[in-house]
């Protein structure tokens, strides 16, 4: 999937990417933010016996879903489309891309440590990528989108795929140099609809100079994406952050209804 998606395998064009620059030029772009508690999304998780990330990714999903039927609807000449009527077209590809740090240790260990014979730290991120499918469709029961994005995340976990692919960008970075690593990244994020990152923030409130920190919304610019989803938790709740490419997604709070 990944060699086919860096050659030729490209997601359907559809609201979310149609408005995307051309290759190389960043448009201007919007950040828009929510807050829930945690502890709803661990309701569900220990309700549905599945992982937060697997709640997280199925409100995502059905966000997508939700957002492009009614993009849809509103494309149609009648004007009469609603949330509830199916506008939606048949077999959408739409993929995330995920990126992944792959070294063994992870977290964050002192300098001393790291710098020990035989320490198992090692310095800087090893990165692969995994492709995640989104099924787009409209579900009568909204559980029914965590369901099926378990179903994918459980697939992805057995495939090694993150694994193959920092591999992969490791071996033509030694054989091919900096410039064509980069451009094989740069196609595989260019072919796919957006980026998704959901990381594991503080448990306990932080402060900084003395100042305490309400909340943390990451996110960055400079993607080819035209929607960029972010997750966070911290201090018992989670951050959900869009960027959006203005021309892509003109109406972001729309999307994070």
């Amino acid at each position: 999937m990944f060699v086919a998606t860096t050659l030729f395998l490209k997601d359907t064009m559809t609201p979310l990417n149609s408005g995307r620059k051309k290759e190389g030029v960043v448009g201007p772009r919007r950040f828009v933010y929510r807050t829930v508690s945690l502890d709803d999304i661990k309701l569900i998780k220990n309700g549905m016996k599945t992982t937060i990330n697997d709640v997280v990714m199925g409100v995502s999903l059905a966000g997508l879903s939700r957002y492009l039927n009614t993009r849809y609807g509103e494309a149609k000449e009648d004007k009469g489309a609603t949330e509830k009527k199916n506008n939606l077209p048949k077999n959408i590809r739409l993929r995330a891309t995920l990126i992944m740090n792959v070294r063994p240790s992870s977290g964050i260990h002192g300098l001393a440590e790291m710098m020990e014979k035989g320490s198992k730290a090692k310095w800087g991120n090893k990165i692969g990528f995994v492709l995640l499918p989104f099924n787009i469709a409209l579900q009568d029961d909204p559980l029914d989108y965590v369901r099926q994005m378990k179903a994918t995340i459980d697939r992805k976990k057995h495939s090694r795929e993150a694994m193959v692919t920092f591999f992969i960008i490791e071996m033509v970075l030694k054989l091919f140099g900096a410039k064509t690593a980069a451009f094989l990244l740069h196609r595989v994020v260019n072919h796919t609809t957006t980026c998704f990152s959901n990381i594991v923030g503080p448990v306990e409130e932080i402060s900084f100079y003395g100042y305490p920190m309400v909340f943390i919304a990451p996110t960055v610019y400079g993607q080819p994406h035209g929607l960029m989803i972010h997750f966070l938790s911290y201090n018992n709740k989670m951050t959900l952050v869009l960027s959006v490419d203005e021309e892509t997604v003109p109406n972001p709070h729309q999307a994070m209804r």
